[in-house]
């Protein structure tokens, strides 16, 4: 199975950027641009009046992202502590020429004596650097390090202490809460704020990590499922073919992949990477496999390879097909594009939920959907009708975690998958299911 010309993969990235509203105009601004000849991107705001808040507003747009840059460390650590991040992610350091940056303004905008200022967030050694660049002592300079979204509730009393004690006449801080404080307690006060520099080199991180992401779940999947050659028991070789291709075809459709014949004892599955893993539980478990044993009695040989084109997938699913065969049918390999081989054990341990205990979570889930969402059964149409960034807010789970919520449930026919809903934008389409409450009665 071959293509003569492969269909280019899109490799503009939907970026994210999360901070107070002015920086995030700023930000939007300059990639804006930046756009064209120098980048390749599209940016979408996420403004906050609070680091608190920055969570809550990711979740509303996070589907359509593929990379997200924050405005610094606190509030990139909050959306993670809170199991909102999905997608990959970084912020704009506040060291280097932001540093600078901030120490320039001090003497140029509060007439400071920088030997005697207070600096959170920036890492010691990184700020004894800048004042040797700058050969200046830095004997007299009160640091306090970022650790944790914990940190920010230190810096107050930190500045302000030093402060009164006579030791600065200047604090500069990077969390805008923490500098709000210090103007109301009358401690003079500078907001670091990252350079243009700084902003730029984020933003073409950022959309590093967006063409990873994007390249990765874009990948084209190819699976080979292969019948054994030797006896077919009671049933013939025809229909076995039948029951098999039956089953492939069942399960293709809920995982957005299609069925098509190799030769007259085996099958091509093709499908992205993205809907692969959702399908497989984050590859811990191979497709098909357990039901066309269970359902035929039948031990089918799997081999799964990827690649960014068809004939490299192929290749790589031929590979990993050699590599299922020699492993007596204890394993289904996967052999990713770069040739890393990853394995699966085709049975179901002994600690996996068997099929009613799995029924029964499935319909408690769906129950608490539905309570969620409203009254039980009797939830309108419309508000049956969900993604994962829903279900993670509704349930507080991970939009990860939302995703196998989903799969299960589609797969316990608790729910159905949707078409996929497509923007007119370059970002990934949100996945739609429609739940079914009503099974519940």
């Amino acid at each position: 199975m071959t293509q003569s010309r492969e269909a280019p993969i899109p490799h503009q990235p939907v970026i994210g950027v999360a901070g107070p509203s002015d920086l995030v105009a700023q930000i939007i601004e300059l990639g804006a641009g930046l756009a064209g000849d120098q980048a390749d991107w599209r940016l979408v705001g996420i403004a906050y009046h609070d680091e608190g808040e920055v969570a809550k507003e990711l979740a509303r747009v996070q589907s359509g992202l593929d990379a997200c840059l924050f405005a610094g460390p606190l509030p990139y650590d909050l959306a993670h502590a809170a199991g909102g991040l999905a997608v990959p992610a970084t912020y704009i350091p506040l060291s280097g020429s932001a540093l600078y940056g901030a120490l320039l303004r001090a003497v140029l905008e509060q007439h400071a004596d920088i030997r005697r200022v207070s600096i959170d967030s920036v890492p010691r050694n990184e700020i004894h650097e800048a004042y040797a660049d700058l050969h200046i002592p830095v004997t007299d300079v009160r640091v306090v390090e970022y650790r944790d979204p914990e940190s920010p509730a230190e810096f107050f009393e930190f500045h302000r202490d030093a402060y009164r004690r006579g030791a600065i006449e200047l604090a500069l801080t990077s969390v805008r809460s923490v500098a709000q404080r210090l103007a109301d307690a009358e401690v003079p006060v500078l907001l670091m704020r990252p350079t243009t520099a700084t902003i730029r080199s984020a933003l073409r991180t950022t959309a590093l990590l967006g063409i990873g992401s994007r390249l990765e779940d874009s990948q084209i999947a190819i699976g080979i499922v292969e019948l054994p050659s030797g006896p077919t028991g009671e049933y013939g070789r025809d229909q076995l073919r039948l029951a098999v291709h039956h089953i492939l075809l069942d399960e293709a459709r809920r995982m957005d992949a299609t069925v098509l014949s190799r030769d007259e004892r085996s099958y091509y599955i093709v499908a992205t990477f993205g809907s692969l893993t959702a399908a497989t539980d984050d590859l811990s478990a191979p497709p098909f496999v357990e039901r066309i044993r269970q359902e035929v009695g039948l031990d089918v040989e799997l081999g799964i390879g990827l690649g960014l084109t068809a004939r490299a997938a192929e290749a790589n699913a031929r590979t990993a097909l050699a590599r299922a065969s020699t492993a007596a049918g204890e394993s289904s390999y996967v052999v990713g594009a770069d040739g890393t081989v990853l394995t699966a054990p085709i049975r179901q341990s002994a600690r996996q939920l068997s099929h009613d205990d799995a029924h029964s979570k499935a319909r408690t889930t769906l129950d608490r959907l539905a309570r969620a969402l409203g009254s039980g059964a009797e939830v309108p149409t419309d508000r049956l009708v969900v993604d994962a960034s829903a279900v993670a807010e509704l349930l507080d789970i991970t939009p990860r975690a939302a995703r196998r919520v989903l799969h299960t449930l589609t797969e316990t026919g608790l729910a159905w998958q949707m078409p996929p809903l497509r923007s007119a934008g370059p970002g990934r389409p949100r996945q739609l299911y429609r739940l079914l409450p009503e099974k519940l009665s």
